[in-house]
């Protein structure tokens, strides 16, 4: 991979942390089930989609 390419990659990764501890903090506080859900969802999807971009970076610096 291009270093431009890895360097979105973890910028991408740092957002999407961002976004579950938010999700996650969020979930303390909401008393809505269907709300609870969605937030529950995504983490489980967000954290998902982090081990992918975790295995992308791995292959990019295996590369380099």
């Amino acid at each position: 991979y291009a270093l431009h390419e890895t360097l979105e990659v973890q910028e991408i990764a740092a957002f999407k942390t961002i976004c579950m501890t938010k999700s996650l903090t969020m979930q303390a506080l909401v008393t809505d089930p269907e709300l609870l859900g969605l937030l529950r969802n995504d983490v489980e999807v967000t954290t998902q989609q982090l081990q992918e971009l975790g295995g992308i970076l791995s292959k990019s610096q295996q590369g380099s």
